[in-house]
């Protein structure tokens, strides 16, 4: 199975991306998009 999550911006906090993930993964997913708002690339982690 796989859910939906949503990626949001560790520097500025806006949420810009969504993205499937594997339900048995225990950790936090963590990619590096580029930001709208930063207008720069920056890590996004998945939010709650």
């Amino acid at each position: 199975m796989s859910k939906k999550v949503i990626l949001a911006c560790v520097d500025c906090g806006s949420r810009n991306y969504s993205t499937v993930s594997k339900e048995t993964q225990t950790k936090r997913l963590e990619l590096k998009k580029f930001c709208k708002t930063c207008t720069t690339q920056t890590l996004h982690r998945e939010t709650k």
